[in-house]
């Protein structure tokens, strides 16, 4: 009836209503008749009024008491709250202003059942107090009793485009029952459904010190959404991590999980890492859209010199071809666009992954795993014994794994991998700093790639801008060249969230190994050295690629800037 029994008791008894000897004798009634509710045994004794009670709450929360019994609610006004959340928080709506709706609610101290109906209904929500009897009548006038469909979210959260499954772990004995965790399962999977439809990368949940802050990952930029109450936090970590397969009792070390999901006919897979915080575990989903993938090579954004290039590599008979970045730059999509370009029946190729972030038809793919030695060094290993053609390491992260990379690149086979580094000749430097020996590199490596991606500029808002004076500074752009050259922007709109960019677009710099080259990494000659020498030779830079693509009204200078200042310092 009151979810906070004893502020009510307390109000009470200071305004005078009940005595504390009745306050006593309620609550020895209550643990007597097993209801452990004292207010109910003091209005059933006749010792409170309950419209009294009720008035003397409302007016204590700034409610105003009303009477629905013969309030004739629109339809339109209704069909704003849905049956099964009208049910199970048992209110009622009963008007609307603008983007301000009012429910009918019969306990004026839950005020956390109104943060949770501000989150699940995306707006403005406030509370008319109305008495318990009228609220149950509404609900059977106006949400009759339905049949509730078992594991359909996308009934639950009225997704109408696609038939959504969320596959799940089933809760186990120290997971909360089925009833206290059916709100929970859908504000989650509302929060998972939302960030899909909004082309979210990243879900980031972060428990700050008085909020829960939950932010999308979308085109490479974080983007502060609404987030649920603060009390709901350990609920969500907890769901999440059933979700996820993770332990939900352990809460000091971090755990990874996966998340499987189908939308329609499209197969998602949410990578899910949770780490211990100050304020609670914070949680990561990344969301893989399978259906999404680039697997062809010239829609990665290769212009036609570069793709070329690219083409002319991925065809050697043998060698290495290393793919550069930081972790989001869109390495592993590049790769997969190049295995399956070259995936012929003529051809053996294995990859060798940590995780396998897609399933490639026609491709023998290997997962890491640590927890039987399967680590990259080993499992190359024994690819080598499959007479393979093309390999992929998903990453060179030792000597160990660099060193076999390179026998295999020397024995004939071809090679593709990734590394971490700012720009593509300072894979160079990065082998050599493993321990690899400046003549094997020399030898076996053919090209490295590195790579950015630039957010597009939106094409339902794009507009000519005229570039700003530190643009054109940071830049060198002269007057002559820009009074030959249009750039644009988006203002905003609603079908790219108001930010000007929709999608993202990749940058290149090629780094070919010619013999040249071959012969300054030979004498061990530093990065800038290496770098130079292939500037003054025709290699493209990122932002040279990337102002390449401003020009065209594909992104902006803006983004130029932001994505490869630090590459170019």
């Amino acid at each position: 009836m009151i979810k906070d029994p004893e502020f009510a008791l307390k109000l009470l008894q200071e305004n005078g209503m009940v005595t504390p000897a009745q306050i006593t004798a309620a609550r020895e009634a209550a643990m007597d008749t097993g209801s452990n509710d004292p207010i109910r045994e003091l209005i059933a004794s006749g010792a409170v009024d309950y419209d009294d009670m009720l008035g003397m709450l409302a007016q204590q929360y700034g409610m105003e008491v009303m009477s629905i019994a013969d309030y004739d609610i629109p339809l339109e006004v209704i069909e704003s709250v849905k049956n099964e959340y009208a049910r199970y928080y048992e209110v009622v709506p009963v008007s609307r202003e603008d983007a301000m709706l009012t429910v009918a609610m019969s306990d004026p101290t839950d005020v956390e059942k109104l943060d949770t109906l501000r989150y699940l209904l995306g707006g403005d929500v406030e509370a008319v107090i109305v008495p318990e009897r009228e609220i149950r009548e509404a609900l059977d006038r106006y949400y009759p009793e339905e049949e509730e469909v078992s594991g359909s979210i996308a009934k639950d959260l009225d997704i109408n485009e696609t038939e959504m499954i969320i596959e799940t772990a089933e809760k186990d004995a120290s997971a909360v029952d089925e009833d206290d965790d059916a709100p929970i399962i859908r504000l989650v999977s509302k929060l998972i459904i939302d960030a899909y439809k909004m082309r979210a990368s990243d879900i980031h949940l972060e428990p700050m010190e008085k909020r829960y802050r939950v932010r999308y990952r979308i085109d490479g930029a974080l983007r502060e959404v609404d987030g649920p109450p603060k009390y709901l936090q350990a609920n969500f970590t907890s769901r999440v991590k059933i979700m996820a397969h993770l332990d939900i009792t352990e809460k000091r070390i971090p755990q990874d999980g996966r998340i499987q999901i189908s939308v329609g006919d499209k197969d998602l897979d949410l990578r899910v890492s949770s780490i211990p915080t100050v304020f609670g575990e914070s949680i990561v989903m990344r969301i893989l859209d399978k259906s999404s993938i680039q697997l062809d090579i010239p829609r990665l954004g290769f212009y036609a010199d570069d793709l070329e290039m690219v083409t002319r590599i991925i065809n050697y008979p043998d060698g290495i071809f290393l793919v550069t970045g930081p972790t989001g730059s869109g390495k592993t999509t590049s790769l997969y666009a190049f295995l399956n370009t070259i995936n012929t029946t003529a051809r053996k190729l294995i990859t060798v992954e940590d995780p396998i972030e897609y399933q490639l038809p026609g491709i023998n793919q290997v997962q890491v795993d640590r927890h039987v030695d399967m680590t990259f060094a080993a499992a190359l290993r024994s690819m080598l014994r499959q007479a393979p053609n093309i390999i992929m390491v998903g990453e060179i992260r030792d000597l160990e794994t660099a060193e076999i990379a390179i026998n295999a690149a020397l024995t004939g086979h071809l090679v593709f991998s990734t590394l971490h580094t700012n720009d593509a000749p300072g894979a160079v430097t990065r082998l050599v700093d493993m321990g690899v020996k400046p003549f094997l590199v020399a030898t076996a490596l053919r090209a490295v790639m590195a790579q950015r991606l630039l957010r597009r500029v939106c094409k339902e808002c794009s507009e000519p801008y005229t570039p700003s004076a530190a643009e054109k500074r940071i830049l060198g752009l002269t007057d002559e060249y820009l009074a030959n050259h249009q750039f644009y922007k988006g203002k905003g709109c609603r079908h790219c969230g108001y930010t000007g960019y929709k999608g993202r677009v990749g940058i290149y710099e090629i780094f070919l190994i010619t013999e040249e080259i071959a012969q300054l990494i030979f004498s061990n000659e530093t990065s800038g050295t290496i770098r130079s020498f292939a500037r003054k030779n025709g290699m493209r830079s990122l932002r040279d690629d990337a102002i390449r693509k401003a020009e065209a009204g594909i992104s902006t200078l803006e983004e130029v800037i932001f994505v490869t200042l630090r590459d170019e310092n």
